[in-house]
C-alpha cells in the first residue's frame, strides 16, 4: 500500500514538473512579443522607480513630492516606447529641468510685473506653459512631462522653487541612468536573452528523404543555418522503414551500408563547402518516431526536412515533424540554388515564430546579403501599427533589414515579388487553431508556382 501511495506521489510530481515546463515555455514565447515585454517592463519598472524615489523623499526633506506626477508619466513614456521620439535620456532630464525653471521664472515674473496675488495665478499658469513650449522647442528638448513640472512649481507651498528644480534634476537624472542601462544592456540585446533560436537551433538534423538531389540541397540549407553559430553541427539521417526491409535478413547490413555510404558522400560535401561538423546516422523504424528519437539521441534542436506534400497538403511525415517538440523547417527547392543571399520573410503577427523566421533568414544572408521582412494589411489604418511591429522585429537581428508593409493579399504579394529573391520564408501556421486553418488555409498551401525556394518554419510544441 505504501508503495502505491509513493508511486502516486511520484507521478503527481512528474505531472507538476511537466506543467511547470509547459507554462515556463509558454511564458517565454509570450514575452518574445516586444509589446508584451514592454508592458511587463512598465508594470514592474515604473512602480519600482517611484517606490525608490518615495523612499528617498522620506529621508530628504527638500525633495518635493510634487515632482512625482511628471516623473511617473515621463518614466512611462521612456519605458513604453524605448525607440520612440521621446526616448532620449538626455532630453528627458533636460526637458524636466527646463520645465521647472520656466515655471519658476513665470512665477517670479507674474508676481513682480503683473502684481498678481491670486493663490494660483492664471497669468503664471499661462506664462509657464508658453515659456516651456518655446524653450523646449528652441533647445530641441521637447518632453511632454516638462509641462507638468512647469505647472507644479506654482503650487510648491512647502518647498522652495529652488529645491523643487534641484529635485527634478536629481531624480530625472536617476531615472535617465536606469533607463539607459536597461535599454543598452537588456532591451537592445533582448534577442540574446529571450529568443532561444538566437542561441540554439544550431544542432541540425536533416532527414535525407525523397529525391537525392533535393535532399542534398536541403542538407546544405540546414548546414548553412548551423554554420552561423560556432557550435553548429549537422546530422544526416537515413531512415529505413518497413517498406525498405530486404527479403533476406542477411541483406540488412548491405542496405544499411549503402545508405550510409550515400549519406557520407553528402556529409563530405557539407564539410567541404561550409566547414561544419557533419555526422551520419542510419536507423530503421517508423519515419516520424525515428526522426524525433534520433534528434533526441544526437542532441539536435532543429529538424530541417525536405518539403513533402500529399494531395495538395503537407505529407503526414512533415505534419508529424511539425507536431513534435522540436523546431522544424520544411525546405522546398525549386531552383536548385545552394546559396541564399536575397531572402524575403513574410510575417502575419509578431511573436516567437516571426523572430525565429527572421533569425534563420539573417543566418542565411550574413553581412553580404539582403534581407526583407514584409507584412500585408487590409486597410491604411493598420499601416502605422504594422510598421512599428516590423521595426521591433528588425531590431533583433544583426544584419540590415528592409521592412515592407503591403496593402495586398499575401499570396498576391508573394506572387508579384518572389522572383526578386532567392528564398521565401513563411510560417507553418502551427499557432493557429484547426478551425482557423480550415476557414483560411495556411499561406504555404496556397503557393504552388513560386519563382524561388521556400522555407516553412514551425516552432516546436513545448
Amino acid at each position: 500500500m505504501l508503495e502505491g501511495v509513493l508511486a502516486r506521489v511520484v507521478a503527481a510530481a512528474r505531472r507538476l514538473r511537466r506543467f511547470e515546463r509547459r507554462e515556463l515555455a509558454a511564458f517565454g514565447r509570450w514575452i518574445q512579443h516586444t509589446g508584451n515585454l514592454l508592458h511587463l517592463t512598465v508594470l514592474t519598472a515604473v512602480p519600482l522607480i517611484i517606490g525608490v524615489v518615495t523612499l528617498i523623499s522620506n529621508a530628504v526633506a527638500e525633495l518635493s513630492f510634487l515632482l512625482f506626477p511628471p516623473l511617473a508619466s515621463g518614466t512611462y513614456t521612456l519605458f513604453a516606447d524605448p525607440e520612440g521620439r521621446y526616448a532620449s535620456p538626455w532630453k528627458f532630464t533636460v526637458g524636466l529641468v527646463v520645465g521647472a525653471c520656466c515655471g519658476w521664472a513665470a512665477l517670479a515674473l507674474s508676481a513682480q510685473v503683473f502684481a498678481d496675488t491670486a493663490a494660483i495665478s492664471p497669468v503664471s499658469a499661462a506664462l509657464s506653459i508658453f515659456l516651456t513650449g518655446a524653450t523646449t522647442w528652441l533647445l530641441d528638448v521637447e518632453e511632454p512631462a516638462a509641462f507638468s513640472t512647469a505647472l507644479l512649481v506654482l503650487v510648491t507651498d512647502d518647498a522652495s522653487p529652488e529645491a523643487y528644480v534641484a529635485s527634478v534634476a536629481a531624480v530625472g537624472a536617476l531615472v535617465a541612468v536606469v533607463f539607459s542601462v536597461w535599454r543598452s544592456r537588456f532591451y537592445e540585446r533582448r534577442a540574446r536573452y529571450l529568443y532561444d533560436t538566437a542561441q540554439g537551433d544550431d544542432h541540425v538534423l536533416v532527414p535525407m528523404r525523397g529525391d537525392p538531389e533535393a535532399a542534398e540541397t536541403t542538407a546544405l540549407f540546414g548546414a548553412t543555418l548551423a554554420a552561423a553559430h560556432d557550435a553548429g553541427k549537422v546530422v544526416l539521417l537515413g531512415i529505413l522503414d518497413g517498406d525498405d526491409a530486404p527479403d533476406d535478413p542477411a541483406d540488412e547490413p548491405v542496405a544499411t551500408r549503402e545508405t550510409a555510404e550515400r549519406l557520407e558522400a553528402t556529409a563530405g560535401t557539407v564539410r567541404t563547402r561550409l566547414g561544419v561538423p557533419c555526422e551520419v546516422v542510419v536507423a530503421r523504424g517508423p519515419p516520424v518516431q525515428t526522426t524525433v528519437g534520433t534528434a533526441a539521441d544526437a542532441n539536435c534542436d532543429l529538424v530541417v526536412t525536405p518539403y513533402e506534400e500529399r494531395r495538395g497538403l503537407l505529407s503526414p511525415y512533415v505534419q508529424g515533424v511539425f507536431e513534435s517538440r522540436y523546431d522544424a523547417v520544411a525546405f522546398r527547392s525549386t531552383t536548385g540554388r545552394r546559396r541564399w543571399k536575397r531572402v524575403l520573410v513574410t510575417v502575419s503577427r509578431p511573436g516567437d515564430v516571426a523572430h525565429a523566421m527572421l533569425d534563420f533568414a539573417a543566418r542565411l544572408v550574413g553581412r553580404s546579403g539582403s534581407l526583407s521582412v514584409c507584412t500585408c494589411i487590409d486597410s491604411e489604418v493598420e499601416r502605422r501599427r504594422a510598421e512599428s511591429q516590423l521595426a521591433d522585429l528588425a531590431e533583433t537581428v544583426d544584419v540590415d533589414v528592409e521592412t515592407r508593409v503591403a496593402r495586398s493579399e499575401v499570396t498576391a504579394f508573394i506572387g508579384a515579388n518572389a522572383g526578386a529573391y532567392d528564398l521565401l520564408v513563411i510560417g507553418s501556421s502551427g499557432d493557429r487553431s484547426r478551425a482557423s486553418r480550415l476557414v483560411s488555409p495556411p499561406t504555404f498551401e496556397r503557393l504552388r508556382d513560386v519563382d524561388c525556394d521556400v522555407a516553412i518554419v514551425d516552432r516546436g510544441r513545448p
